[in-house]
């Protein structure tokens, strides 16, 4: 065979043809590369970057004033802002860079073809670059204000007793190895046990870069289908959970006032594992808003005070959130596009028997590969849910067969 081919026919054992990419730059890799700059390009523009760097300069110049910290509330927004500005142009500008040295590895390893480790390196680097960049384009969807803060979710099993309870528990696992896989922070806020089994419902913080912008993917309701473990006669069994995600907001963010007569407070002793003081003293808190009836909870701190403060900040985010909600009604976000626990209004189905499929009904999304779903493998479904434009409700042309 001609050395200067441009590739290599290999055989191998079972006879497949194939060729060695280690021999020197494939036309189609060219082709890949030359579409990696262009991606790059557009997301450097679609990020604004250029304006961005400009921004930053002059939140840098505002800072070495001699009086800017003499409001520290404001002191605090405007490094915030800074250091959000510059964590979201240093990705981009750092990848773009990269992407720079790739290209100039290509025109090394076609000045010198015969050169493989460079040919391979150039390939291996370009596999990587290009993974890389499907995740900063889905980030790059994360543009609403409250993206970057934590996030609040919360759990409630629907009707049918123990299968609900059973099926909210299992959810709750799956969103913490979600977490930690993210590498997130993830704090117990409030959990209550189901009557036989798993849990009645549960709050969960989850603290890390876009925390809530990934997270609010999961908002409504899900359906899982199975054989039931709690049923002698082993019949299936279909259960309903829904799955509540607010964005965490800080007093700086908004200016809210509770009125004490909006309240209502009432202190009981937590439930769970105990100790010598958690379940002994009235340290859970319970707080109502009453012109709202939004109900908060928690109960993770031995000190009554502290539970206190963490449901107050729960709270206004809850009442911030709902007053957002009604603003935007017609859109029917969050809260109104949730909907009554039970069929036809699941966002997501989960089919364990008698065959295995995980599929989003507003997306299309699915796969079954339902062990990793239920360990935390939820990117494919965040990242396809983000890509087709956060859609709120569930697609009626997407069906799911039972």
């Amino acid at each position: 065979m001609d050395e200067n081919a441009g590739f290599m026919l290999i055989y191998q054992k079972d006879w497949t043809l194939m060729y060695d990419p280690n021999i020197m730059i494939l036309p189609e890799d060219k082709t890949r590369l030359q579409e990696l700059i262009k991606r790059t390009n557009h997301l450097w523009k679609f990020l604004e970057c250029d304006e961005k760097k400009a921004k930053i300069a002059e939140l840098e110049q505002e800072m070495t004033a001699p009086a800017f910290w003499d409001d520290q509330a404001q002191a605090r927004k405007v490094g915030s802002e800074n250091n959000r500005l510059k964590q979201t142009v240093s990705k981009v500008e750092n990848f773009r860079s990269k992407v720079e040295d790739l290209e100039a590895l290509c025109e090394l390893c076609e000045e010198d073809e015969e050169e493989e480790e460079m040919s391979k390196e150039f390939v291996v680097s370009l596999e990587a670059l290009l993974s890389k960049i499907e995740d900063l384009e889905v980030a790059s969807f994360l543009n609403e204000p409250f993206d970057a803060r934590p996030a609040l979710l919360s759990i409630h099993a629907g009707a049918g007793g123990t299968e609900s309870c059973d099926w909210a528990d299992m959810l709750m696992r799956m969103y913490i190895r979600w977490a930690e896989r993210r590498g997130y922070d993830v704090e117990m806020q409030d959990l209550q046990p189901g009557e036989e089994a798993g849990i009645s419902r549960c709050s969960i913080r989850i603290d890390g870069l876009n925390a809530y912008g990934y997270a609010k993917a999961e908002r409504g309701v899900h359906r899982l289908v199975r054989i039931s473990p709690f049923d002698s006669n082993k019949r299936r069994h279909t259960s309903f959970c829904s799955v509540d995600v607010i964005a965490e907001v800080e007093d700086d963010d908004i200016n809210m006032d509770i009125p004490d007569d909006d309240l209502r407070i009432d202190t009981y002793r937590s439930s769970g594992k105990g100790g010598q003081h958690v379940n002994k003293t009235d340290s859970a808190v319970r707080l109502t808003h009453i012109p709202t009836n939004i109900v908060v909870q928690c109960q993770n701190q031995r000190s009554q005070l502290k539970n206190k403060q963490t449901a107050m900040k729960v709270l206004k985010s809850r009442i911030y959130e709902k007053q957002q909600d009604e603003k935007r009604a017609e859109m029917e976000k969050f809260y109104g596009d949730k909907g009554e626990m039970g069929w036809g209004n699941q966002i997501r189905s989960y089919v364990f028997q008698p065959y295995q499929m995980v599929k989003d009904l507003r997306t299309g999304v699915e796969t079954s590969g339902v062990q990793a779903v239920m360990d935390g493998e939820l990117d494919p479904f965040v990242n396809g849910w983000l890509r087709a434009g956060c859609p709120r409700q569930r697609n009626k042309e997407i069906q799911v067969e039972d």
